[in-house]
């Protein structure tokens, strides 16, 4: 898999290629949003529908806002406070966006991701860089540049960023008259963007919601190379084996029992890696185990993720 610098990844870029970028959340697949050409590659080299939005990366508000035609304060106070960082907060667009990264919709999803080298590289472009994750769609997300190259073999350049620090996609918000709405749960819950945005002078509601303006909603999403299944706490394989073998239509051998870590962060940060590693060491199904406190807020990216990459819950 042929590695770039910042400068080889922006001359591909320009030029219509696509280039995986690091991001702290999981490594993009990023075109540039003015070459129709690499935006459609994007689509082509993923597997992707076109109904499924992109989201714009950029390095600054500045640029967020020249490609919007609606900036609320709201907007503006989240983005000074979560900006560089795992939040992707969805704006009315302007006529500079392209209708093929917002699926048609009239509004598009912005982010200014909290990694070095990949701020540097969108410094030096102009507009932005549209980047779903740098996976075949629907598939398991990358989280090293190793995972990219498992994905696609030689068919991707890759700007080598490290692991990725925070491990699930991005909060995905919009604003809608005044209340704020999370499309999509991640590292950023409706707790502290409320307390964010009242300590800036604004009493707003948040709530989580579903929406077609955020990427990520379909019912499956993420899915390992093998089957998961969501069991209870205290699960017991030989238990339920034939009922799983039944609803699965296949038997299994090497089962494993998923337990999380104890804190969200640690789980967020493993979570796409370890359903990499339990294929790899030749287990032939997941039993992630749902726990009791796994039901509060700051649980909720973790399994969103989850319940989009399970072949069954139990």
């Amino acid at each position: 898999m042929k590695r770039v610098d910042p400068v080889q990844a922006r001359n591909l870029l320009l030029s219509g290629e696509v280039v995986a970028i690091p991001t702290e959340t999981v490594y993009g697949l990023g075109g540039w949003i003015y070459s129709e050409e690499g935006l459609k590659k994007i689509f082509s080299t993923k597997e992707r529908p076109f109904f499924d939005p992109l989201i714009v990366h950029i390095d600054s508000i500045e640029k967020a806002r020249m490609l919007t035609s609606e900036w609320t304060s709201i907007h503006d106070v989240l983005a000074r406070h979560c900006w560089p960082g795992p939040l992707t907060l969805i704006a009315k667009k302007n006529d500079k966006v392209s209708s093929l990264i917002t699926s048609g919709l009239d509004s598009v999803g912005l982010r200014c991701p909290n990694h070095e080298l990949t701020l540097n590289l969108l410094s030096t472009i102009d507009g932005g860089v549209a980047a779903p994750s740098a996976n075949k769609f629907g598939k398991t997300s990358p989280t090293s540049s190793a995972h990219v190259e498992q994905e696609f073999r030689d068919a991707v350049a890759i700007l080598d960023g490290g692991s990725s620090q925070i491990g699930i996609e991005s909060t995905v918000v919009g604003v809608k008259d005044g209340q704020v709405e999370i499309f999509r749960p991640g590292f950023y819950t409706a707790k502290m963007l409320k307390e964010i945005l009242s300590q800036n002078g604004i009493e707003a509601s948040v709530v989580y919601a579903e929406s077609p303006v955020a990427p990520g909603q379909l019912k499956h999403h993420y899915m390992p190379k093998i089957p998961l299944v969501i069991v209870p706490e205290n699960f017991v394989w030989e238990s339920h084996q034939s009922e799983i073998e039944n609803k699965l239509a296949g038997s299994f051998s090497r089962p494993v029992i998923w337990k999380q870590p104890l804190t969200p962060d640690l789980a967020s940060r493993e979570l796409y890696q370890k359903m990499r590693e339990f294929d790899k060491e030749g287990f032939d199904i997941i039993l992630a185990e749902r726990s009791g406190h796994h039901f509060s807020e700051e649980w909720l990216g973790i399994w969103n993720r989850l319940e989009k990459a399970k072949s069954l819950a139990l």
